[in-house]
């Protein structure tokens, strides 16, 4: 049978509106919850704030132009590493009791390296050095990150960590801007871009977890991520071309998750049904020559990116919707 999970953020913009996030994956995506994200709350709760409270062995501040590497961590990524634990124990009491599987996410090596600076500015992206640095220290945490979920939710059997690169399509193409804002930094040729990844993958597959890679941007190398190890791969189908369509085909066919976005993460114009975007689906499956039936189990259904950016009330229906057209798969 499909399954469905949701990629992680949602709308929130208080503490207390974790909780209601988290009762509501509980609820609703009772096969495959995962744990909230509500970068609503500010930049020590958004993507690149909580991947550095997750990397090890490395301090950071909160500078105008973004987050930084530093010698000591200041008072922002302290917050940051406050507000997961926070964040942790409000789903070590609600989620007491679980079972099966549960997805966590985290921010990916190059998305890091995309969005943090160096001590003396520019990104760590234009540094060889500091980029490996930087992925070997999240490789490092999201194997203790990983430890302590385990040790909150015992009853839980299955771990997921979702490694989220937004900007990895912008680094392999060389789309990421330099400080000045008047070039684009240098593209990281593909065995490096391959062996950072690589590392986490490892990080979570030694502590005992299953790694997807999640991106919702064109132009992503799916081939190359499919080639690091990972269990399972998640994108919007929108805006996958011909040669992901078969990436993620073969993903399946070998018995690793692929994990579709087809259900609108923003307010729509028009709200759909299940049936539409469960007949596309199937549509989908039987232009890749897929038998549905030989292919479910490893088949998600999700929003098409976050839901960071959707009315309360359509994050709930989207959550909803995603999980009816698991159903009906």
């Amino acid at each position: 049978m499909s399954t469905a999970t949701g990629i992680g953020s949602l709308p929130g913009t208080w503490d207390h509106d974790y909780a209601e996030a988290v009762r509501l994956v509980l609820d609703e995506l009772g096969d495959l919850p995962h744990v909230p994200e509500l970068p609503g709350r500010g930049v020590t709760a958004a993507l690149t704030g909580r991947g550095l409270a997750v990397v090890d062995g490395l301090a950071a501040d909160l500078q105008p132009a973004g987050w930084r590497l530093t010698d000591t961590s200041g008072v922002d990524h302290r917050r940051a590493r406050s507000l997961l634990a926070q964040d942790l124990d409000t789903l070590e009491e609600l989620a007491d009791g679980a079972t099966g599987a549960l997805k966590t996410q985290v921010a990916g090596p190059w998305t890091l390296a995309a969005t943090v600076e160096k001590p003396r500015g520019d990104k760590v992206l234009s540094d060889h050095g500091a980029r490996r640095e930087l992925a070997q220290g999240l490789a490092e945490g999201v194997g203790a990150h990983l430890a302590d979920l385990r040790r909150r939710v015992r009853g839980v059997d299955r771990w997921i960590v979702q490694v989220d690169e937004p900007a990895l399509a912008a680094v392999a193409h060389a789309q990421v801007p330099t400080a000045s804002g008047f070039g684009r930094h240098r593209r990281v040729d593909p065995p490096e871009l391959s062996a950072h990844l690589e590392w986490v993958v490892a990080a979570i597959t030694d502590a005992g977890g299953e790694a997807w890679v999640h991106s919702c941007a064109p132009q992503t190398p799916w081939a190359l991520v499919a080639g690091t190890g990972v269990a399972g791969l998640s994108a919007d189908l929108d805006v996958l071309g011909p040669a992901d369509l078969d990436t993620f085909a073969e993903a399946l066919e070998a018995g690793r998750t692929a994990a579709l976005g087809v259900v609108p993460s923003t307010d729509p114009a028009t709200e759909p049904s299940d049936a539409p975007i469960t007949e596309r689906v199937q549509r989908w499956l039987d232009m890749l020559g897929l038998d549905p039936e030989v292919v479910a189990e490893h088949l998600v259904v999700t929003p098409t990116c976050g839901l960071a950016g959707a009315s309360p009330a359509w994050a709930r229906r989207a959550v909803r919707l995603s999980a009816t057209v698991a159903r009906n798969l």
